[in-house]
């Protein structure tokens, strides 16, 4: 298998490096780097080690949304690029995930994360549709479809504009199934794009549908907790992803959470789907990110539980660095060791 990593840096939209905003100089790193592939989301919710909340019930929101930006490359690229990212950041979170090129799979459960850009169609279709038919006919727990707003393909930088039809502004489709499911759909979706440039990461099923099916372990110093629901899924009557963000702020354990809306996708034998005209209830996936130390996710673990008691994927997969940045503190380590581990 070829090791792949992932840099992934969050952050508030209205960040500054410098005189600029630090999305535009992260992005412009990525292009003079030649990233492979990379992609800018901008987050619903969010808070952060210093307890600032943003959230999608507030009227400011777009004014300084959270951001997530994420790079995938060969292992040497992405080591040396979070030396660089990191000198640029007065304030955020980065992370480092390991993983692979699809080859044979040899893990049980993984997140297989495919790389596009808007223009790819299939029959006519945009060709996220038919490959989450594909996901969700092989079995698939779930999958998400996120539109980035900026990012690179093959090392040339593409982002959104006003009156344009931003066909190569990249998106990302995620999954989560088994190893043997992932060989399959590799297979399937490179029959019908062949230039579908895959990346895979072994993950653990915690719960999925409700149901439980392993607690978060605590091996390894830094961890990722992924929550998969709906926008209009609810506990008690509110929204799981804002109650998650309420409910883990005011714990003594999380550090920080995010909160992304996908555009499309679907959990288990449901039908794919998204936006609707006229939709008063918004149906599209959220996903709530926390990453944190392994003591502080298990600890932490107890409230998606309760929040999830019904609905909702929850995977859990140990990150290779973590560095919260803060005024020029900084805690944790993205010095990687020859495992790929921070130390």
């Amino acid at each position: 298998m070829t090791d792949i990593l992932t840099l992934r840096v969050y952050f508030a939209e209205r960040e500054r490096s410098g005189h600029r905003f630090l999305a535009d100089a992260v992005l412009d790193l990525f292009e003079q780097r030649r990233v492979a592939t990379s992609v800018m989301l901008r987050g619903i919710a969010s808070f952060g080690p210093t307890n600032v909340v943003r959230s999608d019930r507030s009227l400011s929101l777009s004014e300084d949304a959270p951001v997530a930006l994420s790079a995938i490359d060969t292992a040497d690229t992405i080591a040396a690029l979070a030396d660089e990212v990191r000198a640029l950041i007065s304030r955020g979170v980065v992370t480092v995930e390991r993983g692979y090129r699809p080859e044979t799979t040899s893990y049980d459960e993984v997140r297989l994360s495919l790389h596009l850009n808007r223009r790819h169609r299939i029959a006519g279709a945009p060709a996220y549709i038919p490959v989450c038919a594909v996901l969700r006919r092989l079995g698939f727990a779930g999958a998400d479809v996120y539109l980035g707003v900026d990012g690179t393909i093959a090392g040339v930088r593409h982002r959104a504009r006003f009156f344009s039809r931003n066909s190569d502004v990249p998106l990302s489709i995620v999954g989560i199934g088994t190893g043997a499911q992932a060989d399959a759909a590799v297979e399937e979706v490179h029959a019908l794009i062949p230039d579908a440039w895959f990346t895979l990461e072994p993950v653990q099923v915690c719960k999925n549908a409700g149901r439980h099916r392993a607690d978060p372990t605590a091996d390894g110093p830094f961890h990722s907790l992924v929550v998969s629901t709906s926008e209009c899924s609810l506990h008690n009557g509110r929204p799981i992803h804002r109650e998650l963000i309420r409910r883990l702020r005011e714990s003594p354990h999380a550090s920080g959470a995010t909160v992304l809306r996908a555009m499309w996708g679907f959990r288990g034998d449901d039908r794919p789907h998204g936006d609707r005209f006229l939709q008063l209830a918004r149906r599209v996936p959220v996903t709530t990110v926390l990453l944190d130390t392994a003591p502080n996710i298990v600890a932490s673990y107890p409230i998606v539980d309760e929040l999830t008691e019904r609905e909702g994927i929850v995977t859990c997969s140990a990150l290779a660095g973590m560095l919260e940045i803060h005024s020029g503190q900084t805690h944790g380590s993205l010095d990687l060791d020859d495992t790929g581990r921070a130390h």
